[in-house]
């Protein structure tokens, strides 16, 4: 009885030591690449800079409860329509910033030899994750 005692209070250190090291990277992926400032100032919303750590931190705490239980968060699928663009409105700033700050696009387009096609490229991604998305949720989501 004991044993069992112990052994579920390492696995709680493990998985807490394991999250804040996640946790902790997933943050510094965001602040040390300069998404995040990159999108205060992208969306002109420096006056609520003190609102987003806490919702980073709600945000990825409410992700990993709704992933690691059994919890579903049946809605009205209108809900579920306005949660879903939001998950593709961060999505979708996230990989913007991200390339953004590393200049993907201009380095791959001089590399492939398209860099006077940089709009057609753009495009091209574009409306493929625009088809992939819709293709998976008619498909696939049900």
């Amino acid at each position: 009885m004991t044993s069992m005692f112990l052994i579920n209070i390492v696995e709680i250190i493990i998985g807490l030591a394991s999250g804040l090291a996640v946790g902790s990277g997933f943050v510094a992926f965001l602040m040390v690449l300069g998404i995040v400032p990159r999108l205060i100032q992208l969306s002109h919303s420096m006056k609520l800079i003190h609102l987003y750590g806490p919702c980073v931190i709600a945000g990825s705490l409410f992700g990993v409860y709704m992933s690691f239980t059994l919890t579903t968060w049946d809605q009205p699928l209108l809900v579920l329509m306005i949660w879903g663009i939001f998950h593709g409105i961060f999505n979708g700033m996230l990989a913007a910033a991200l390339t953004e700050v590393l200049n993907v696009f201009p380095i791959i387009s001089k590399r492939i030899g398209v860099d006077k096609q940089l709009l057609w490229l753009l495009m091209a991604i574009v409306l493929g994750k625009i088809f992939g998305s819709l293709f998976q949720w008619t498909f696939f989501v049900k």
